[in-house]
């Protein structure tokens, strides 16, 4: 009987995975990443996309709709939370016993073995984690990503990368993101929002600090110092044995960026660390959240040990 708690990549590696509800930005980078590893891999969706079609390109087996029959010879379903509970697959998949597991899961089975860092916040995840992929990708680390959008340069959502660096997008907004155990953390900003899962402030910020714990004991958390609900849950964590580097525009961050200059197609600020003058960051897309988000990914990228060139 397989525990999907407990799940080791070896053991995944020789399991046919079958995942409902395949064409899902989330779904696919998961497929993609696991077909990258050699596990053999077959899902269904409603309708056909770019998506479906590169991951059969691939080698997936994929079925546009969703019909029973079409889960045999899987060994572990995946599903994704857009899936009724009356969809045929599910429904054939809970009749047979097989293990089913959410995306979120899946996920932490393959961080499971690198050193990896999820994005969370409010605003300004899905860039900051192509941000700092492509950091990492320019320092030649190359790192595995799964991001909840495609990085232009790589033309992907998803990667399966040579190096020991796993970078995820953690999504709040379900509570999912306490599913990964990352070594490192990033947290942009924390506000009210997705009322339809927080019913109050206090539900959301005891989630961001559930987040938090699941850090692996001596990682860090990179955390904008500026934003009024960081400051309080580096408050309610202090205890913890973590290591908060701050980042934003005061002068009391760890990463701090100052002399600003915002043009209509781009953005340039002098960085400093610990007061230390290191440089100019330049921007091509516009905006201060932008240049704050590309400032997270520096100095997530220097806790991971990539050059601050």
């Amino acid at each position: 009987m397989i525990d999907i708690q407990s799940l080791t990549l070896a053991q995944l590696s020789k399991l046919k995975v079958h995942f409902i509800g395949i064409g899902g930005a989330g779904m696919s980078g998961i497929a993609r990443i696991m077909l990258a590893r050699a596990i053999e891999v077959s899902g269904s969706d409603k309708n056909e996309s770019q998506m479906t079609l590169a991951l059969k390109a691939l080698g997936a087996k994929i079925y546009i709709g969703h019909q029973a029959d079409q889960i045999k010879g899987a060994d572990l379903i995946i599903v994704s939370a857009a899936i009724a509970k009356n969809n045929p697959e599910f429904e054939a998949a809970v009749a047979a016993g097989l293990p089913i597991a959410p995306r979120a899961t899946a996920l932490a089975w393959l961080l499971s073995d690198s050193t990896s860092v999820a994005v969370a916040g409010t605003h300004g995840k899905t860039t900051t984690t192509a941000m700092l992929t492509v950091a990492l990708q320019a320092a030649g680390l190359d790192p595995s990503f799964a991001i909840g959008g495609t990085i232009n340069s790589a033309g992907t959502n998803a990667h399966s990368g040579s190096g020991n660096i796993f970078v995820v997008e953690a999504d709040e907004s379900d509570g999912s993101f306490l599913a990964y155990k990352p070594n490192g953390g990033i947290i942009t900003n924390i506000e009210m929002d997705h009322v339809d899962h927080f019913t109050s402030e206090e539900q959301l910020f005891q989630t961001f600090s559930d987040f938090i714990k699941t850090i692996k004991s001596g990682g860090f958390v990179v955390v904008c110092g500026d934003d009024p609900g960081v400051r309080k849950l580096i408050a309610m964590n202090a205890n913890l044995d973590l290591k908060f580097i701050t980042y934003g525009q005061s002068s009391e961050n760890d990463f701090q960026i100052s002399k600003v200059n915002l043009a209509p197609n781009g953005a340039t600020a002098q960085i400093s660390v610990t007061g230390r003058k290191t440089g100019e960051l330049q921007l091509v897309v516009p905006g201060i959240h932008n240049l704050l988000n590309a400032l997270a990914a520096f100095a997530a990228g220097s806790a991971l040990g990539a050059s601050e060139s």
